[in-house]
């Protein structure tokens, strides 16, 4: 047994909650310079439209948004690991799309802009390398987690 089951109301906190997820992954691709597809687009101020990308940012910029999505995706991946019955409620909220969009617009663009860069410690180069093959890693094993709750499960029983 665990909390969920202890208490059946957290499932709508869940519920509730996944709207704040969602965004860090806006956050990101805002951060990032980039747009994801049926985000609600915000009109931009115009002194916001300077236009930062993972390859021209402060490399600090870079490792704290690398780190960030890690963090993020690593406790993604280990909340659907260890409670697959929250898969319903994350897409209901459309977590698989949205999810792969994500991973389409930013993890192209911040691989290249990590390879690209002129690093003075090589340290840096395979920490930052390291954090983002992982968050791809967690990012696939989440949407994996979920199409095998949703799709392949309901088959099988």
């Amino acid at each position: 047994a665990n909390i969920f089951t202890q208490q059946p109301s957290y499932f709508s906190d869940l519920d509730e909650t996944l709207p704040t997820v969602l965004q860090v992954f806006n956050n990101i691709l805002h951060k990032c310079g980039l747009q994801c597809e049926g985000a609600s687009a915000e009109p931009q101020k115009l002194e916001e439209r300077v236009n930062v990308t993972p390859g021209n940012m402060p490399l600090q910029e870079l490792k704290d948004i690398v780190l960030y999505l890690c963090d993020t995706c690593t406790t993604l991946w280990a909340f659907l690991d260890v409670f697959p019955l929250a898969c319903q409620t994350f897409q209901k909220h459309d977590f698989c799309y949205r999810l792969a969009s994500f991973y389409e617009l930013a993890v192209p663009e911040l691989e290249s802009a990590i390879k690209k860069r002129q690093y003075e410690d090589n340290s840096v180069f395979a920490d930052l390398w390291r954090r983002i093959s992982h968050s791809r890693k967690k990012m696939m094993e989440a949407f994996h987690i979920i199409i095998n709750q949703i799709c392949l499960q309901p088959i099988l029983e």
